[in-house]
């Protein structure tokens, strides 16, 4: 069983999509996590991702795996804590619209769902790397409330604003991507979580999948 889940960012995808997996005892995939743990060897390697075929065949040469726990062990070393670093978030919208990049990226998952259930979220899993999953959902909330979400994590050194403006660009560069683009698919259940708790948002999408 294939669980996808669309949206933004600061929706609650990765949340939502951890407690789903959890309760239906599946796998969780974060497929963010692929192009921030890329952007993390592309920017230790100070590579110009403009280059999209050198990008690639550096990618490729990587060795990442993605444990049963979620973690990201990028060439042997653990690098989850690192995923939403400033420097990750600043870079890696650019990365991600590497049409090649993003192939094989969709690859790696769908190898990953031949012989594991799982819940996924990300920017097109419902539209473009799991268009046949038996459940989809579609995640979204207002830019301010999507900016004091990430603020109150605590992850970045930016302040409200900034974070705010990032979200913003973010999302136009998703929205305008040459493939992948950030897109509502027909038959997904929509949910704006703007004023809707966790615990609302879960049962509003077991109410679905049940």
């Amino acid at each position: 069983m294939i669980v996808a889940i669309d949206g933004p960012a600061g929706t609650g995808k990765s949340t939502i999509a951890k407690i789903i997996a959890e309760k239906l005892n599946i796998t969780f995939l974060n497929s963010g996590g692929f192009y921030r743990a890329f952007t993390i060897a592309i920017l230790d390697e100070g590579l110009d991702y403009k280059d999209e075929e050198k990008t690639l065949a550096f990618c490729k040469e990587q060795k990442l795996e993605y444990t049963k726990e979620s973690h990201f062990i990028l060439n042997g070393k653990d690098v989850t804590e690192h995923l939403h670093d400033d420097r990750v978030a600043k870079n890696v919208a650019q990365v991600s619209a590497i049409v090649p990049l993003r192939h094989y990226v969709n690859s790696l998952m769908r190898e990953i769902t031949k012989s594991l259930s799982i819940v996924c979220e990300g920017r097109d899993m419902t539209t473009v790397v799991f268009p046949n999953a038996e459940h989809k959902i579609y995640l979204d909330a207002n830019p301010d409330v999507r900016a004091q979400r990430r603020f109150d994590q605590g992850v970045s050194n930016m302040t409200l604003e900034e974070i705010k403006q990032s979200i913003i660009e973010r999302d136009n560069i998703d929205k305008n991507k040459k493939e992948g683009a950030l897109k509502i698919a027909p038959d997904a259940l929509y949910i704006d979580t703007s004023n809707l708790t966790i615990d609302k948002v879960c049962e509003i999408i077991f109410k679905q999948i049940s």
